[in-house]
């Protein structure tokens, strides 16, 4: 069971083949057209809209540590609350590409967008895996 940033680093480095992790950030926002129940909700930090801010993709061994990984998000200026993390297997040793994860890292915004995201690993801004229901 993965339940923080260093347990997926661990997990990854344990797997037969390379791993390049695949991270999108994204912000809570409340919708426009939110009720004023929903508006109550999002001021108690419950509910809202993911919005995808910044997507990236790195070995784990280009991002080791939670703590650089958050250090290098904020450095774009652009706030999140939640890091989505997947993974995708290498051959024959070496990790896929940068160009080889571009196309799964856009389809992945696009699932987050649409509010699939239980394929994915959901990370607070500490690092820790969360519960999104």
């Amino acid at each position: 069971m993965i339940s923080s940033y260093s347990d997926l680093i661990q997990a990854s480095r344990s797997q037969q083949e390379a791993q390049r992790l695949l991270f999108v950030f994204c912000r809570a926002e409340l919708p426009d057209d939110a009720s004023a129940e929903e508006r109550a909700a999002f001021e108690r930090g419950e509910g809202g809209a993911l919005t995808p801010v910044i997507c990236v993709d790195k070995t784990p061994d280009e991002a080791p540590d939670f703590e650089a990984l958050a250090e290098e998000s904020r450095a774009t200026g652009q706030p999140w609350d939640v890091v989505f993390v997947a993974a995708m297997s290498g051959r024959g040793g070496t990790p896929p590409s940068t160009d080889e994860a571009q196309q799964p890292l856009t389809m992945m915004v696009e699932s987050i967008r649409l509010g699939h995201i239980s394929n994915y690993l959901p990370l607070d801004s500490q690092g820790n895996a969360v519960s999104l229901g």
